[in-house]
């Protein structure tokens, strides 16, 4: 259990200390988390209208690259349904 304090308040639990004095406390850590991270709803992933793209180009990628049908579709998506981009993505990954 954590030390009292003579305000009769439990110290707060410390995670690292430093030679100049600061310090680091799991309270303050969480709190800064919490408010940066956890009270932020998460983005929702943009997906593309499935489809919109030529069965030409999805066929490119599926044989040049044996990659699914629906991998092709989102890095299709992914490159605004440009080839070119869609295949320089592929190579780099």
């Amino acid at each position: 259990m954590a030390a009292l304090r003579s305000n009769g308040r439990p110290e707060p639990e410390v995670i690292a200390n430093f030679a100049d004095g600061n310090s680091y406390s799991k309270g303050k850590l969480e709190e800064a988390f919490r408010t940066l991270r956890l009270d932020r709803p998460y983005p929702k992933p943009v997906k593309a209208a499935p489809g919109h793209f030529k069965s030409e180009d999805i066929d490119l990628i599926v044989q040049e690259f044996e990659v699914p049908r629906a991998q092709a579709e989102k890095i299709l998506g992914e490159a605004d349904g440009k080839v070119t981009e869609a295949l320089q993505r592929l190579v780099t990954r």
